[in-house]
């Protein structure tokens, strides 16, 4: 997804990079927004994909905590290209921001998990009524929030909803500071890694 002033220029250079054919030329500069859930996006920049592809061209990564602000800063401007999930997309057009996509992977529906903090008395998502839930607004952890609520006969009116920033929100579960959390599985896996560990359900 890009910056549609960019769109024919890296359109046409990815597309033939990926068939091995006489590319456009390169832009001179190339700001990319990933996250590290992105794992295609990861693999590229660790293994400086891009830049052995495009030696004459200026690659900068930059990281982003979600979709929503990576979306942000692609439609003023600020990045050429950022890779994010199906739903942040929607919300950023549905608000007016001029993206256009310029390709796809499959889904990774596993890698989407809902949290509760280890002890936490919650076992199912009806037992979320009156509580304070935690989420990225306008991302995919807001849709699938939403979804789950309507399969437990619930609406977001029932819940409290806590809207910090993903790494925040990871921090604040094991403390009890929000009951529970719809999150990208990469934040718990990072978390999981150096020993704080939230229960899932």
């Amino acid at each position: 997804m890009l910056n549609p002033l960019r769109a024919l220029t890296l359109g046409g250079l990815l597309l033939f990079s990926s068939l091995g054919h006489a590319a456009p030329a390169a832009p001179d500069a190339l700001h990319i927004g990933y996250q590290k859930g992105s794992v295609s996006m990861v693999l590229a920049k660790s293994h400086q994909l891009l830049e052995q592809r495009y030696p004459q061209t200026h690659i900068s990564w930059i990281e982003f905590p979600a979709g929503p602000q990576m979306l942000e800063a692609l439609n003023v401007g600020s990045i050429d290209i950022g890779s994010t999930g199906d739903i942040p997309p929607i919300f950023a057009q549905a608000a007016g921001a001029d993206l256009v996509y310029i390709g796809a992977e499959p889904p990774k529906p596993k890698a989407e998990v809902i949290l509760v903090a280890q002890g936490s008395p919650i076992h199912n998502v009806a037992e979320l009524k009156g509580k304070k839930v935690a989420f990225q607004k306008g991302s995919s952890s807001h849709n699938l929030l939403l979804r789950a609520l309507q399969l437990a006969g619930l609406k977001f009116s029932d819940i409290q909803p806590v809207l910090p920033c993903p790494r925040r929100c990871a921090r604040r579960l094991p403390a009890g500071q929000c009951r529970r959390m719809g999150h990208l599985g990469s934040v718990l896996l990072r978390r999981a890694a150096a020993g704080r560990r939230p229960g899932t359900h």
